[in-house]
């Protein structure tokens, strides 16, 4: 799918994204996707975020990645995880006004760092149509914003992830109960290195449960 530059507003700051658009006349879902650490090289531009962009393609939706402030083009400098939220919160409101759809009809996704901006951003989105946090980096959050999430919550982590231990995310799961799915893609690490297919067809699954 082709996608296009764009930039939006996120509070006073101009923020770089790209966005895609199926050809059909009228697009009825959408999905943002949040990338990883911005200080560790974490860009828009990188294998897991492309990963779940074939998926969400595949499925027809129109999706909206961008880089959070101080990354490429966008304005500002790293907001310790509070403006990253901030950011992907403006990413959403974009995305819904450009399409013409609810936040109902969007998906939140997020990459380690970026899964945790989105899980926090999600809160503040009424009536989100859902939230997929890939590798989230569990041994730095302890997820109490997902008590405040109504919608449904995609997981997914690789077996050899050191940040995201596969037995944490499943008690996670278990305790959010019916409205959460989790893959556990094997062999594959935080970084998803060799695994971006498997790790794609999985996420185009569990998102056409949402």
């Amino acid at each position: 799918m082709n996608e296009e530059q764009i930039m939006f507003s996120s509070g006073e700051l101009t923020l770089e994204g790209m966005m895609a658009k199926p050809g059909t006349s009228t697009v009825q879902r959408g999905a943002v996707v949040c990338h990883p650490h911005p200080l560790y090289g974490g860009s828009m531009h990188n294998n897991v975020v492309e990963a779940v962009l074939q998926a969400m393609w595949r499925l027809g939706w129109a999706t909206l990645r961008f880089n959070f402030r101080g990354v490429g083009q966008s304005e500002g400098e790293h907001g310790g995880g509070a403006g990253e939220a901030d950011d992907a919160v403006a990413a959403v409101h974009f995305l819904a006004e450009k399409l013409a759809i609810g936040s109902e009809n969007i998906v939140l996704a997020g990459y380690s760092f970026g899964a945790m901006a989105a899980m926090n951003a999600a809160p503040k989105l009424a009536d989100l149509g859902g939230l997929m946090l890939i590798a989230l980096p569990l041994r730095m959050t302890e997820g109490e914003a997902l008590k405040r999430i109504g919608a449904p919550i995609v997981l997914a982590a690789g077996d050899h992830d050191n940040y995201c231990p596969p037995a944490q995310l499943q008690a996670m799961e278990r305790g959010l109960g019916s409205r959460a799915q989790l893959k556990i893609i094997n062999g594959a690490d935080h970084f998803f290195g060799g695994y971006e297919g498997e790790l794609s067809d999985a996420v185009e699954s569990m998102l056409r449960g949402t």
